[in-house]
């Protein structure tokens, strides 16, 4: 009996071990002793999409880059120059079109091999623009009115509806002029443009330009579904979320650029930043966000952690809305900026660990960079004449805030509401839970915290992205200058640099001081406090890259 037991085992071992051999996978989950990287995140989305063409948030960006992966992709812990990702090469065919030579062999999280028929689904009307049409040579500054209706489109791979109007907007603002993709071969594609654009290679390597899979895009139920479990070809894939609790990432061992050194990211959201540092300290996480500055000594007295990051791609800045009975002098606008402290908000919040910029620009623009800009000079005295020239009384001014999600963000609007207090100013603080309640129309919308972050080496990439005519500040019906909307034409699709610099220059003249859309207070800057047996690099964006490149994990 015994014997015929034993037999039955070894029939049993032999069986699976020839399942095994027949399927690696099942082995190699079974021997798998990667570790698991826990990472503590103030904020998960907030859209509640896992879709880059729908979460454009500086929180949304933490992760997106994991699941997802470009034609072209940044070198954010590097010298942010544009590096091959799916596209091994790429060459300038004219002043409208760019031609991109893909990766053999690259797999989608599904298996499939990423292909140029991919790239053109991803960056057609079924994906990305609707019935929506690319901007043309010939039309005018307005913003462009995006086609919200939602109609069923099919494809042999299965159906799906229109992207929903959101998806539209956001795609047309990121490619106003984007009229084709033409699929030379099955690892050749042109991108298209309808009007000359030397922006074409940033726009691709910048979020919301991402490949996906169109067998599986076509294959969900709704677009819904498909956000909350994409299918791109970025080191990890998404194994679970639950909304505004946590998200599970799975590695996507087939990764092109390497296969993680790590078998799953767990994001978390943990509010409170004192929850955040207990739960490092304690061992429960890996790696945590958004700390400020005043914390840095907590945890570096533990030798086991350190604080990493600093400045990044990204401005901090707060808006206007002109439809406010009292904004809408230029004249206030003007004072509010000038009653602004932001060297005192620098050193007496962030401790020096930041910097007050040369206005809405980056020195990663190069030439395009305009030397000798600044902000708005601090001048109490000019900012009570500016009022009095208004004929301001002492009206409400509305200021909203959001609750929890730029660090340090109470601290800077309570010094602001000082500072312009001291000027004369009536603003009124009202905090907010969500960005739908920031943006609702009303007459309490008038001031509101913002950020602005320059994705590529242009300031296309920032001031037109964000403040031009498809720019979600018009788009919200906030602000708006004809003159402003004209040069952002010519800044978009000129391709003479001295026409380009002399635009950019004219530009920053009316946004931040003829008629300001808006004023800058600083430069954000990210810090992580992490375990320090874990190698890893704080990137110069938002981005926490956690490629096999950047992460090494400790030894087992």
């Amino acid at each position: 009996m015994q014997l015929l037991h034993s037999k039955r085992w070894f029939l049993k071992l032999a069986a699976f071990s020839l399942c095994a051999l027949a399927h690696p996978s099942v082995f190699a989950q079974a021997t798998d002793t990667r570790p698991v990287v826990r990472v503590a995140v103030q904020q998960l989305l907030t859209s509640g999409a896992l879709d880059p063409l729908r979460e454009q948030s500086n929180v949304g960006t933490r992760m997106l880059p994991m699941i997802y992966a470009g034609l072209i992709q940044l070198d954010t812990v590097g010298d942010l120059s544009p590096q091959p990702s799916l596209a091994e090469s790429w060459k300038r065919i004219d002043a409208k079109t760019v031609e991109f030579k893909l990766r053999p062999g690259v797999k989608f999280h599904n298996g499939d091999e990423v292909t140029a028929e991919d790239v053109a689904f991803s960056f057609g009307a079924e994906r990305m623009f609707g019935t929506s049409a690319p901007r043309q040579s010939d039309q005018d500054s307005k913003t462009i009115a995006v086609d919200i209706g939602r109609k069923t489109t099919s494809s042999t791979a299965g159906s799906m509806e229109l992207p929903p109007p959101e998806i539209t907007a956001i795609a047309r603002n990121l490619w106003p002029s984007l009229q084709s993709v033409e699929v030379i071969d099955r690892y050749t594609v042109r991108l298209i443009n309808a009007v000359p654009d030397l922006t074409l290679e940033g726009r691709i390597a910048r979020l919301g330009s991402e490949v996906v899979s169109k067998k599986a895009y076509m294959a969900s139920k709704d677009w819904a579904s498909w956000a909350q479990a994409p299918v791109s070809a970025g080191p990890f894939k998404v194994k679970e979320m639950k909304m505004d609790q946590y998200l599970v990432l799975s590695a996507h061992d087939d990764y092109f650029g390497g296969k993680p050194l790590v078998k799953e990211i767990r994001y978390m959201v943990v509010p409170e930043v004192s929850s955040r540092i207990n739960g490092l300290l304690s061992g429960q996480y890996d790696f945590i966000t958004d700390i400020p500055p005043d914390q840095f000594k907590t945890i570096q007295g533990n030798v086991k952690f350190e604080v990493v990051g600093g400045p990044v791609l990204n401005h901090r800045l707060i808006t206007f809305d002109k439809n406010h009975p009292v904004l809408a002098n230029p004249k206030v606008r003007q004072a509010m900026t000038h009653a602004i402290d932001r060297d005192a908000i620098v050193e007496a919040i962030w401790g020096g660990h930041t910097r007050v910029p040369a206005g809405l620009q980056f020195e990663f623009y190069g030439d395009m960079f305009v030397k000798g800009w600044t902000v708005p000079k601090y001048d109490v005295a000019l900012a009570k004449k500016l009022l009095t020239e208004a004929g301001y009384k002492g009206e409400v001014i509305h200021f909203r805030g959001l609750n929890n999600y730029y660090t340090n963000q109470t601290q800077t609007d309570q010094i602001m509401l000082e500072m312009w207090r001291s000027a004369g100013l009536n603003v009124q603080m009202s905090m907010k839970e969500n960005w739908a309640q920031i943006f609702e129309k009303g007459a309490t919308r008038g001031v509101r915290g913002w950020s602005n972050s320059a994705p590529f080496s242009d300031p296309v990439s920032s001031l037109v992205n964000q403040h031009g005519p498809n720019g979600q500040q018009q788009q919200t019906g906030e602000w708006t200058n004809a003159e402003f909307n004209k040069l952002s034409d010519t800044l978009s699709t000129s391709v003479d640099p001295v026409e380009r610099q002399q635009t950019f220059k004219r530009m920053l003249e009316i946004a931040e001081r003829e008629d300001p859309a808006y004023t800058v207070l600083h430069q954000s800057a990210v810090f992580y406090a992490k375990r320090k047996d874990f190698a890893w690099k704080a990137s110069k964006t938002f981005v926490m890259d956690f490629r096999a490149t950047n992460l090494t994990p400790p030894k087992q």
